[in-house]
């Protein structure tokens, strides 16, 4: 982990290993002082109108436009994201706003409807403040995909960031008051694992929602749980990339490339797994290899390179641990594979091949650049593979024949199925994972539902 010390977490920049900041933990009247005020923002703020809510989220993709480069900048200073895909995530943080202060307030009307000639109406009613324990790797838009509809619905919002990204959590907090979101609404603690603790159990936090490891958000999980309060979990994936015979190889290789090295490896919903069947899998190797090691590694404020650092030194040296286990195992290493000596947790673009079930870079999920690629004897085969695992975040599968993809698909144990294209989030569908993955909905009127008070208002019923 990053060095921190009893009383302060600290940041440290990944690309050279100096330290950036040194921000305290939160003390317990830090935290009661948020907690009472994020309750009289919640207060106020429940009693607004949907079209007023809308109006301020609108304004908060405005006010990040404004400030999308000092955004995105500290993106890639905090944690090592390349500066491209840092300014795009900001302008797709952006459009989130956007999208869900055009589209967001119809998901809210009550909705009538006629019960045994009597008339009952289902009415979406806010919870209260949410407490959000986030990642860091994508530090403003895990945020954001949260936060706005959770706001749109007349909710509260408290977040913990992960310690490491303190200024994007500053920054981020700094432009909803730029919006005009009221103090209390939207808030930030640096919060140790004892203080989220403390929050889960105060009667002032309603919900909570975690994106992050297994372990954080089956600790965090069970003790919303023994609270009595509603938790959407969104963790861990090893999603598995399918490769059929009759693919189009050269649209298969740029996906599987793009779907696996995106963010330096570090997004959940990534192509881990390739599961090639065995006519094609020689060709698909041999090019795959090839484009992996095209990419260009380095400075991330160099919009030449495709990979920056990792976040943090722990998470680069367990990662070619893994690598390691899984070369042991029987897994050849067919492209990089060793840790780049000096300054910064760089690492290189790598590849496994030979990989079989029982192997580490199978079981495991691999949260950097590397992949693993199986040999399926059969498209049946490819299935039962893509399924042999703990996780159910997402799949991609390449066919040319779409009736068969359609039919895997519906076989598939995931949240979600990407046919002829890698897995992505978008503001208009659903996002989340199912076994190990999590639970619960992101995004599209169904996280904008999660945490409403379903309410059923009866009229005239004798």
């Amino acid at each position: 982990m990053n060095p921190t010390s009893a009383t302060h977490a600290i940041s440290v920049d990944p690309a050279t290993g100096a330290h950036l900041t040194a921000m305290p933990w939160s003390s317990d009247s830090d935290i009661e002082q948020a907690l009472t005020l994020a309750a009289s923002g919640f207060a106020a703020w429940k009693r607004t109108t949907v079209a007023h809510r809308a109006q301020k989220l609108r304004n908060v993709g405005q006010a990040l436009r404004l400030r999308a480069e000092e955004m995105a900048q500290c993106i890639t200073r905090e944690m090592g994201k390349p500066i491209a895909q840092a300014r795009g995530e900001v302008a797709k943080s952006a459009s989130l706003c956007d999208w869900y202060a055009e589209h967001g307030p119809a998901m809210l009307k009550p909705e009538p409807t006629l019960v045994e000639n009597q008339q009952a109406v289902i009415e979406y009613r806010p919870l209260g403040t949410i407490l959000a324990v986030m990642p860091w790797n994508f530090p403003l838009w895990q945020v954001l995909r949260g936060a706005i509809p959770i706001l749109l619905a007349g909710n509260g919002y408290l977040l913990k960031h992960a310690p490491n990204v303190t200024g994007c959590a500053g920054l981020i907090a700094d432009i909803f008051a730029d919006a005009g979101i009221p103090e209390g609404v939207y808030g930030w603690l640096n919060a140790s694992n004892a203080g989220v603790s403390q929050m889960i159990n105060d009667p002032r936090i309603a919900a909570v929602t975690v994106t992050g490891s297994v372990r954080a958000g089956a600790a965090i999980g069970a003790q919303a749980g023994a609270a009595l309060k509603k938790c959407v979990l969104e963790l861990g994936g090893s999603d598995p990339f399918i490769v059929l015979n009759d693919a189009d190889l050269d649209l298969a290789v740029k996906a599987a490339v793009a779907g696996r090295y995106q963010n330096t490896g570090q997004v959940c919903a990534a192509a881990k797994r390739f599961i090639v069947e065995e006519g094609i899998v020689r060709e698909f190797t041999e090019r795959f290899v090839a484009a992996a090691a095209a990419l260009k590694m380095g400075n991330p404020f160099d919009e030449e390179n495709d990979l920056g650092p990792m976040a943090r030194l722990d998470l680069r040296d367990e990662l070619h641990q893994q690598v390691m286990a899984s070369v042991a195992e029987g897994a050849r290493l067919l492209l990089g594979g060793e840790k780049i000596a000096g300054e910064g947790n760089y690492y290189p673009a790598t590849v496994l091949g030979d990989v079989t079930p029982e192997m580490t870079a199978f079981r495991q999920e691999l949260f950097g650049p590397v992949a693993a690629i199986t040999v399926a004897k059969s498209a049946g085969h490819a299935l039962q593979l893509a399924n042999d695992s703990d996780f159910g975040l997402s799949a991609t599968i390449f066919t040319a024949d779409e009736t068969r993809a359609q039919e895997m698909a519906s076989q598939l144990e995931c949240g979600g199925v990407f046919i002829n294209g890698y897995s992505a989030s978008d503001a208009r569908v659903a996002f989340g994972g199912v076994k190990k993955s999590g639970f619960g909905r992101e995004l599209s009127h169904f996280g904008l539902h999660e945490f409403c008070n379903v309410q059923t208002v009866w009229k005239n019923r004798v």
